[in-house]
């Protein structure tokens, strides 16, 4: 039961991922319905047999004002694929503004990237272009779609049309 279920909200816009366990309960609950299922999957009881989740629907609409994804150490990490983007490696990694703070640089999105530790220090106080370090990707601000990819370890073939990515 180590599985992931994406969560539609009423309209089928994407809420969330849950686990299974927690799927089940919605379920049972009748509080959401199932859209797709794991066809070579079961969960049994001692008495049961039910499908395994995959995709479930909320019965009821729930109200969520625009969401976007706060900015945070781990989110940055995050969207840069847990990899330095000036040499790509993916250990030792920290948080580097890329215009420095002392320069007039803002913690934004577009201003932050991750870093290796090895290159923040060969970078220091300048721009990437003056420390001849090019960026492999320019930082964006990501939108909430994007990062159920990351938090799922990958994205399962029938959540791609509710992800809008068919």
């Amino acid at each position: 039961m180590n599985a992931n279920v994406l969560v539609l909200n009423q309209d089928y816009q994407p809420l969330s991922i849950c686990s299974v366990q927690r799927s089940m309960k919605l379920l049972i609950l009748e509080k959401a319905e199932l859209l797709h299922d794991d066809p070579n999957k079961k969960l049994r009881t001692t008495r049961r047999s039910y499908q395994f989740p995959s995709v479930i629907r909320l019965r009821r609409y729930i109200h969520i004002p625009y969401s976007k994804i706060v900015l945070s150490r781990r989110n940055v990490m995050r969207r840069d694929n847990f990899t330095c983007m000036y040499c790509g490696k993916k250990s030792d990694l920290t948080i580097d503004h890329i215009m420095p703070k002392s320069r007039g640089g803002a913690d934004s999105w577009e201003n932050l990237t991750t870093a290796c530790d090895k290159c923040n220090v060969k970078k220091g106080n300048m721009t990437p272009d003056e420390a001849r370090m090019p960026l492999k990707k320019k930082p964006y601000r990501p939108i909430p779609i994007t990062f159920f990819r990351d938090v799922s370890g990958g994205v399962q073939e029938l959540w791609k049309p509710y992800l809008y990515m068919t």
